[in-house]
């Protein structure tokens, strides 16, 4: 089921011997160690591994969030990072979605959807267009007015994925964004976030803790050990796209749950 690396895809995001070490001397921690991994344009990858074994760490390296100790990573081959410091060039092409909404309570839900564009000078007519527009697509018509507090906690994360796909990003980076919701929301939600990578060709990566949410939006799924995170195992999910929940009760999806449970537990050699 591990898929071995594609040199004849020419990557959208490329990690390369990636490092993080927080602290020095004998407090110093290792967080991740040699991470490697080559993303296609428009795949959608998910970190999956023990609590606190470095996948957001890792998710905020590539958002140009925190300073790599050593390595490199490069988007559309240019370097996040350069010489330690951020490359402001390079980091337009990224959004990332936090597990909580992170909205701004005096505005209205357009107003935060259109906020990144705000902040880039678009004129008010054109960024309030696309922010309604975003609305319809995540399911917030009618809603353009309300303010945070009047939403229902998917109602404000789907405000917070439209804010995130505003700027057309290349790279939509993913925290845990649905962690903190209900079943059956977190199900409608993930449905949603699938068919608008699909229609964008937006490259995304998701660390979550669900095996499940993993095996059903993943082209592959990428293993970590516990600290410091080390890549032991990239897994491909073999199901056809579009999918729908119905593929979740299939005999083969269990399998490949049961697979990446049993790398997680230690049962199976990964």
């Amino acid at each position: 089921m591990t898929l071995m690396p594609q040199n004849n895809i020419q990557s959208e995001i490329s990690l390369q011997s990636v490092g993080k070490i927080f602290g020095s001397g004998e407090h110093a921690v290792q967080a991740i160690r040699n991470a490697s991994l080559e993303m296609p344009r428009g795949e959608f990858i998910s970190l999956l591994g023990p609590s606190g074994c470095g996948k957001t760490t890792l998710l905020r390296i590539i958002a140009g969030l925190e300073v790599p100790s050593e390595g490199e990573v490069l988007i559309r081959n240019k370097p996040v990072w350069a010489k330690g410091k951020r490359d402001g060039e390079a980091i337009k092409p990224v959004s990332m979605m936090f597990q909580e909404a992170r909205l701004f309570p005096w505005f209205s839900v357009i107003e935060n959807v259109a906020l990144p564009l705000r902040i880039r000078g678009v004129s008010t007519e054109e960024r309030l267009e696309k922010a309604r527009s975003l609305c319809a697509t995540v399911g917030l018509s009618g809603f353009e007015n309300a303010r945070p507090n009047e939403l229902s906690g998917g109602m404000r994360q789907r405000a917070s994925l439209a804010r995130a796909l505003i700027t057309q990003p290349q790279v939509l980076l993913l925290d845990e964004p649905f962690g903190a919701l209900d079943a059956m929301t977190r199900d409608t939600l993930n449905l949603e976030l699938m068919a608008v990578c699909e229609a964008s060709k937006v490259t995304a990566i998701l660390v979550t803790h669900s095996i499940n949410e993993a095996t059903f939006l993943s082209n592959r799924v990428v293993m970590l050990a516990p600290r410091p995170a080390r890549i032991v195992s990239i897994e491909t999910m073999p199901f056809p796209r579009p999918r729908t929940l119905d593929v979740q009760r299939s005999a083969e999806f269990q399998d490949v749950s049961a697979h990446l449970r049993g790398i997680l537990t230690g049962q199976k050699n990964a």
